[in-house]
């Protein structure tokens, strides 16, 4: 669908299709342990968020050089330009890259090459939000914040992603207190296989400003209600969920009720060459299984860019939304 929208959630490593990894592992001398791009797609198959992570970080051993980095960012972006997405900000996790050798310094400055030049080639504003792995330890984020502080120009907010159970985002307390001090914006998943409680706790102890994922909410009305009072962004992936088995079907899906209930949801792609589709492929999709009119749908793309850390250019936030009310749906 080629409604304009904003794209709030997405992980930069969770982009690499199976022709890109191959090229790139041919470009490093990295033998990846399948004979062709058909047998990697047909390992995009899993049963929960774990699953996914194991293939995940075994195919970032590609990764190795800032053209790396561009190239695969600016693959994402013509795709997401492609698909009606005038404005992305995009996740990236260093710690899965300085774990194996790769320099922060490398990663940072071959996505914000390709960020950079993204409105020239694209049409599509960037920004860029560091994540921290919560399986990791909370020391290990804060050196991974002390690490990217030469780097700050090119970094918008950070964020907290990988394996949530057993993992409350209270443990990142202190480092979150840092990015603040550091000026940093602040989001964080919550609520995807985590409980309701994890989404207080990154509301109320990290100061998150937006919830990635958050579906679980729907299980503690008290919670919805203060969602919706506050207008927290719920940065929702529809086609994800489904492959990570968090719902069954995307029929069964709560986007409806969540709408109905005043959440301020938005529809976004995840990891989109794991998941099945990019930005617009999500709306296509809960288009046809919800059955949703073009008035949820124009709220959810209003929605995004209202959600968007574009506080410093209220002008294209208006410019965006404008374009929103101008679409005509087919």
């Amino acid at each position: 669908m080629h409604l304009p929208k904003a794209e709030l959630h997405l992980h930069i490593e969770g982009t690499l299709e199976p022709e890109l990894a191959f090229a790139l592992a041919e470009r490093n001398g990295v033998t990846l342990p399948y004979a062709s791009t058909e047998e990697l797609r047909a390992a995009y198959e899993f049963d929960d968020l774990q699953s996914f992570l194991d293939l995940y970080y075994a195919l970032m051993a590609v990764l190795r050089t800032e053209e790396d980095f561009a190239e695969l960012a600016d693959a994402y972006l013509a795709r997401a330009a492609a698909q009606g997405v005038r404005h992305a900000e995009i996740f990236f996790d260093p710690q899965a890259h300085t774990a194996r050798g790769v320099p922060i310094g490398t990663v940072i400055e071959g996505l914000g090459r390709a960020l950079e030049r993204s409105e020239e080639s694209h049409g599509v504003s960037t920004r860029l939000i560091l994540c921290f792995l919560r399986d990791l330890s909370a020391e290990s984020a804060l050196g991974t914040l002390d690490a990217a502080r030469p780097y700050l120009h090119r970094i918008s907010a950070v964020g907290l992603d990988s394996a949530e159970v057993g993992h409350p985002p209270a443990k990142f307390r202190e480092v979150y207190e840092a990015a603040t001090a550091l000026g940093l914006r602040k989001v964080a998943h919550a609520g995807e296989e985590g409980p309701p409680e994890y989404i207080r706790e990154a509301l109320d102890v990290l100061g998150v400003e937006r919830i990635d994922h958050g579906l679980r909410c729907m299980e503690d009305p008290e919670l919805v209600a203060r969602l919706v009072a506050d207008r927290v962004p719920l940065t929702l992936c529809p086609l994800s969920n489904v492959r990570l088995r968090t719902v069954d079907r995307l029929a069964d899906h709560p986007l409806p009720a969540m709408l109905a209930a005043g959440l301020h949801c938005t529809v976004n792609s995840d990891d989109p060459a794991y998941f099945g589709g990019y930005a617009g492929d999500n709306f296509d999709a809960v288009r046809e299984a919800l059955a949703l009119g073009p008035e949820q749908l124009r709220t959810l793309a209003r929605n995004s860019f209202e959600a968007a850390f574009l506080d410093d250019d209220e002008e294209r936030r208006a410019r965006y939304l404008a374009e929103v009310e101008a679409y005509t749906f087919d």
